[in-house]
């Protein structure tokens, strides 16, 4: 965690409790399936759990202004993208 807090700061980004539950769902899928979660998996999982607004793809883009949850997101979690991983 102290890794997403230093790139967090390099990339001018002050971490929420929303972030952190972003890149664990990142890290715990990414354990579980080997592959990243792709955006459309987190908008499903986010949506059920903080409703339809906050859920979505906008506002996922919204709190990783750097790229979304896909690449800022992952970056913050420590996954690396892998060739044809999308």
């Amino acid at each position: 965690e102290d890794f997403a807090r230093a790139l967090a700061k390099e990339e001018g980004l002050e971490l929420t409790d929303e972030h952190w539950q972003i890149i664990r769902f990142i890290r715990d899928y990414h354990n579980e399936h080997r592959v990243q979660p792709q955006v459309r998996a987190m908008i499903a999982h986010f949506t059920g759990k903080w409703g339809a607004e906050k859920g979505s793809n906008h506002y996922l883009h919204e709190i990783f202004p750097r790229g979304g949850p896909q690449k800022q997101g992952n970056r913050l979690a420590g996954i690396r993208r892998t060739k044809g991983e999308h």
